[in-house]
């Protein structure tokens, strides 16, 4: 029989890498598998500051890279053991679990799923085909791609209206298209939208398709 970890953890965000603090100061053997960058959405947010303990200030604030950065390096530190990897499946049934990659297959006494979130598409005709062509779910990430352009976001909660705020420091104009005739962002944040002369707003709006020539 293989090694039997204490406990595997599935994820690397926010709530794996605090999983993997806390077991690794329990002094609890621990995999913790992630099958890509560490910190999921929070590594694409460009701002960080709602949180306990949080940087603040003009000149204080932490971006989510950042942020994670220090998360990963602290879970390091208190021996928390890492792997690349995809997970496929897992059995959870009997006192030892089994956590399945392509290549191996891992045994602990516990497993926490910590999987997170992805981007919601829209769904409309000629989203697929444009992804990665004009078409982002990340405005940290792909931001400087627009420098000079005008760029559409489509939303209205407080990732959409940050990620607008954000596209303004490259685009020469950002318009947000949202479904309903006001923002659902918290207010702090809609202030930071209205006050931007770069930001215009198409209320009462649906996206049905999206064209493009590359």
């Amino acid at each position: 029989m293989g090694k039997i970890y204490d406990l595997i953890i599935i994820g690397a965000g926010p709530a794996g890498l605090t999983a993997g603090l806390y077991a690794g100061r329990s002094r609890l053997d621990t995999l913790l598998i992630e099958k890509g960058q560490d910190g999921g959405q929070i590594a694409i947010t460009s701002e960080i500051e709602n949180f306990p303990g949080g940087l603040s200030g003009p000149d204080k604030t932490e971006s989510g890279a950042e942020l994670i950065a220090r998360m990963t390096a602290q879970a390091a530190h208190f021996g928390v053991e890492r792997l690349s990897a995809n997970v496929s499946s897992v059995e959870l049934e009997g006192r030892i679990k089994r956590v399945h990659t392509r290549d191996k297959v891992f045994e602990s006494k516990a497993v926490i799923i910590a999987t997170g979130a992805h981007p919601r598409m829209i769904g409309c005709p000629g989203e697929a085909e444009l992804t990665g062509r004009g078409v982002s779910y990340c405005a940290t990430c792909d931001g400087s791609f627009f420098e000079g352009f005008e760029v559409f976001v489509v939303g209205g909660d407080d990732t959409a209206v940050e990620e607008a705020i954000y596209l303004t420091k490259f685009a020469r104009k950002v318009t947000i298209i949202h479904r309903r005739d006001e923002l659902r962002a918290v207010e702090s944040i809609r202030e930071r939208a209205f006050a931007n002369d770069k930001i215009e707003f198409m209320w009462n709006s649906i996206v049905i398709g999206l064209h493009g020539d590359g």
